[in-house]
């Protein structure tokens, strides 16, 4: 992976971690403020995304780490797939709770149930993104036992040199 690569794959989860913790302290603050000042109601839609912005950091600080892995060519190893099951955990909640987004809105969508539809689907993109992650922690996998299948016969020839 090059530099450039890294450097704005970085960049981006900086921006991404920066932004959500930004806009849940703004939102835990509001939510914890007097009610007489103009605090905000804990709403379930304003938990789902107090939330939904948890499980983009768990992503991202997933991300990071294996980025941090690849560039330093420990990626081919069983610790990867820790952060590998916490990205696919990350988006399987994302789309949980998008379903749970799409529950609470349904009624108010009576008129035009379509809305409602389309929010359905999109919950099961974010599902098929977890999906996609899934095949590659598989070939991870295969890679890792190919990996060090390699390792174990190299070893064996210096053994015999």
């Amino acid at each position: 992976m090059g530099k450039l690569t890294v450097g704005a794959l970085r960049a981006v989860l900086v921006v991404v971690l920066a932004g959500t913790v930004f806009v849940q302290a703004g939102m835990v603050w509001a939510l914890g403020h007097d009610p007489e000042e103009g605090a905000l109601p804990l709403t379930p839609l304003r938990l789902v995304t107090i939330v939904g912005m948890v499980t983009a950091q768990v992503a991202a600080v997933c991300v990071w780490r294996l980025v941090t892995m690849a560039r330093r060519g420990t990626v081919f190893s069983d610790a990867a797939f820790r952060y590998v099951d916490g990205v696919i955990g990350a988006v399987v909640a994302a789309s949980a709770l998008w379903f749970t987004v799409t529950a609470l809105n349904a009624p108010a969508q009576r008129e035009d149930p379509g809305v409602t539809v389309i929010m359905g689907g999109i919950g099961l993109a974010v599902l098929g993104v977890a999906l996609f992650a899934y095949v590659l922690r598989t070939l991870l996998a295969q890679a890792v036992a190919r990996h060090e299948e390699a390792s174990r016969m190299e070893a064996e020839l210096h053994e015999v040199i």
